[in-house]
């Protein structure tokens, strides 16, 4: 439960750990006890090798307060993840306040203050990289966000106290045949049965498949001016509480983010033991929900306008139909997988026709191309990071698109937490639904987890 949420220095050996290390439990009086590896790095303690700090859940930004911190914190590791230049003062900017400010209230939220924090997140994107892919060095050090690679020797033997060829060294078999696996790790409990079954319900051929403990889809991936495009397979291992992350070759440039993408999709940063009390009461098979997003924030809002006033098969059928036409043809080494979903632009310059022979047209189609259109146009941003209350209100805007849509947008392509997609409806399974009494009045008692509980009656209802 603890995993991500505290980190443990060992005097002794001048060591980080996470608290699920299998080592040696080390005597009390050499432990002390950090928020975040940032602080433990910043008191002179490198990473351990075996359990690895760098792959530990994080927090979500309902766990982190002030909420200007959280924001700062994850502006941060957004544009480490995807390689993007970033400084405090850029960061500071985008929340509208000073430097002096973001770095007081970031100290006070984090405990270092926020250029530690980058270089924190940066050299543990490197550590991940160096162990788990075949990258040359000079290629983690650019993906990692170092301006050169003189710098990034310099940084890690600083906090690492090794040369970051010992890491190569150490990583032995990882990835020789090319094709990166990464370990990304979860905090228990977590329902793999339920978010398989999501995934499985949802998929849409040609795109996703889900195949035993396996999920895989195709994902194209912007980086750095170029539009990089493959597939990625996540293989659910519960023993250790992980995700195995195979991507293809030809992502590997994008990998920091692409492993953002795919922790927001799978919700592996959630922490069910705040979540599950909230949903007390509430019918539930298992514990550890999780509600699933998508790698892509434009495709599930695409999705979710074909969804509406349809049932799931005939929704299911016109995204079928719109992959095949408007989709880009993939090569994959597996057969499921053939189609990129279609990109904002190509949607944008799709003729009406086009639109119509793939079963999507008037209300449908004015939404998509709105859509479509915003996206491709740099005036509407769909992700994790995006701002959430002018977003809704750019969506709400749009022709076509009710706000059952735009609820389902909010926790599919924004990742909200607080979302609502179920509306007034009494949906079987639901407590008290008898009585009468509206089923978005009941939703109340579980803010701010709405989306969870969400997610929980429609497992029910799947069950049934």
């Amino acid at each position: 439960r603890f995993d991500g949420r505290l980190f443990v220095g060992v005097t002794s050996t001048g060591i980080y750990c996470r608290p699920v290390c299998r080592v040696r439990t080390p005597q009390r009086r050499h432990c002390r006890f950090f928020a975040s590896a940032a602080q433990a790095e910043a008191a002179s303690f490198r990473p351990c090798l075996k359990c690895r700090p760098e792959i530990a859940p994080g927090l979500s930004a309902m766990d982190s307060s002030p909420a200007l911190a959280a924001a700062a914190s994850r502006r941060i590791e957004q544009a480490v993840a995807l390689g993007e230049p970033v400084s405090v003062a850029a960061v500071a900017a985008h929340l509208g306040i000073t430097p002096r400010h973001l770095h007081r209230i970031f100290a006070a939220a984090h405990g270092v203050g926020p250029q530690d924090y980058l270089t924190t997140q940066r050299l543990l994107l490197a550590k991940r990289l160096l162990t788990d892919t075949a990258q040359p060095v000079g290629q983690v050090a650019l993906a990692s966000g170092f301006a050169s690679l003189r710098r990034f020797n310099a940084a890690f033997a600083e906090r690492y106290r090794m040369p970051p060829s010992r890491l190569r060294l150490d990583a032995g078999r990882a990835a020789r045949d090319g094709t990166p696996v990464l370990r990304l790790a979860w905090r228990p409990p977590y329902d793999v049965a339920g978010v398989l079954a999501l995934l499985a319900r949802d998929r849409v051929a040609g795109v996703e498949e889900v195949d035993g403990t396996t999920w895989r889809r195709t994902l194209a991936v912007e980086h750095r001016g170029h539009r990089l495009a493959g597939w990625l397979a996540c293989r659910f291992d519960e023993v250790r509480c992980e995700v195995a992350l195979s991507v293809a070759p030809a992502l590997a440039p994008a990998l920091g983010a692409v492993i953002e993408r795919v922790r927001g999709a799978l919700d592996l940063d959630a922490d069910p033991a705040r979540i599950d009390a909230a949903l007390e009461g509430l019918p539930a098979a298992r514990t550890g929900t999780r509600v699933t997003t998508s790698v892509d924030g434009f495709e599930a809002a695409v999705r979710a306008v074909l969804a509406q006033q349809r049932s799931a098969v005939t929704a299911r059928a016109a995204t079928r139909r719109l992959v095949a036409r408007l989709g880009r043809p993939l090569a994959t080494p597996f057969a499921g997988l053939t189609h990129l979903f279609p990109s904002a632009q190509a949607l944008a310059a799709a003729a009406p026709a086009a639109l119509a022979g793939a079963g999507v047209a008037g209300r449908r189609a004015a939404a998509v191309h709105a859509l479509a259109d915003a996206v491709a146009g740099g005036r509407l941003a769909l992700h994790w990071g995006a701002p959430l209350d002018p977003t809704l209100a750019a969506l709400r805007a749009m022709p076509g698109i009710g706000e059952s849509t735009v609820q389902v947008i909010a926790m599919r392509a924004l990742g909200w937490p607080d979302a609502w997609p179920i509306g007034d409806a009494r949906l079987p399974g639901a407590p008290d639904a008898r009585d009468g009494r509206s089923l978005a009045a009941l939703a109340e008692r579980w803010r701010p987890w709405r989306a969870y509980a969400a997610t929980r009656l429609q497992l029910l209802e799947q069950h049934r």
